[in-house]
């Protein structure tokens, strides 16, 4: 028995006429009728009575075309979502971030995945840079963002966008954008830093900024979340250095101050990663960071 029998058999039955049937499912008549006795024969069933005037289903017969109906209709949804799933329009996706873009670009992009693959899970993780490649390379998410690129081989990274990295200070601060000189100005305050012996390239690149200016900064406090960091300075607990997105939370009690020094988002995923939701997922991540290019 095959599909293709059980929907010949259903069109005859909605029909109830040979002819008609025939010329919608477009074969032609007899062939029609030896479909249905091929179906007959190998169920061991009538499923229609035939005189010269009409067709009529018997009992069995109307039994089945109820049940493959049903059946014909959950073959079609499941035939619909492995389309979905070979298209990358269906299915799951995990998604780590650096906590500086859950304010602007992360939910930009999820709202466009939203938009265009609503069927589509979305997990999101915040790791610590230093386990991300790790992650990745196991399968514990598929594509990340952070400050730098990927060192690992089996890894591919794209460049997104620069911005500028910025001092945070409470909101009664002395300095302001206008009054401010350089990172010398905070020199003897206290400071609410990610520990300065990760070795990122985010972290680089303050290590490189206060070495520039022969500074050592008065770490106080050490947290490698953002959000943490801007509710302690909003406490006036110290100042920090965030990357400029982090503004966009529009946190009350802090202020930014922007700073010479650029960084980097970098997208990076599993360079030989087949995945068409993943795929999908890069398209999109490509279009709203133009969004965010200066």
């Amino acid at each position: 028995m095959e599909l293709q029998q059980i929907k010949y058999f259903l069109a005859l039955a909605q029909e109830l006429h040979f002819w008609n049937t025939a010329e919608k499912i477009f074969i032609t008549q007899s062939a029609l009728s030896r479909q249905i006795k091929a179906l007959e024969d190998e169920l061991g069933l009538k499923l229609f009575e035939r005189t010269k005037r009409s067709v009529k289903l018997t009992a069995a017969g109307a039994f089945l075309r109820d049940k493959w109906e049903l059946m014909l209709d959950e073959i079609d949804l499941i035939h619909r979502q492995a389309k979905k799933l070979q298209d990358g329009e269906s299915g799951s996706i995990r998604i780590g971030y650096a906590g500086s873009i859950a304010y602007g670009f992360l939910p930009d992009l999820i709202a466009s995945i939203s938009a265009h693959f609503p069927e589509l899970k979305v997990d999101l993780v915040e790791p610590i840079d230093i386990s991300t490649e790790k992650q990745l390379l196991n399968y514990q998410m598929d594509l990340a963002f952070r400050r730098e690129p990927a060192g690992n081989p089996a890894l591919q990274s794209v460049c997104l966008y620069s911005e500028n990295i910025s001092l945070v200070v409470p909101e009664n601060h002395h300095l302001n954008e206008e009054n401010f000189g350089s990172i010398l100005d905070v020199k003897d305050e206290k400071f609410i830093l990610s520990g300065l012996h990760h070795q990122t390239y985010y972290v680089a690149s303050l290590r490189q900024m206060f070495n520039e200016c022969g500074m050592e900064p008065n770490v106080h406090i050490e947290s490698d979340f953002g959000g943490m960091i801007l509710s302690l300075v909003s406490k006036g607990l110290g100042i920090s250095i965030l990357p400029h997105s982090y503004a966009i939370n529009n946190l009350q009690g802090v202020r930014f101050i922007r700073l010479p020094t650029l960084v980097s988002l970098y997208v990076t995923w599993r360079k030989d990663d087949p995945s068409a939701v993943l795929k999908n997922i890069l398209r999109q991540v490509e279009q709203i960071s133009f969004n965010y290019k200066q």
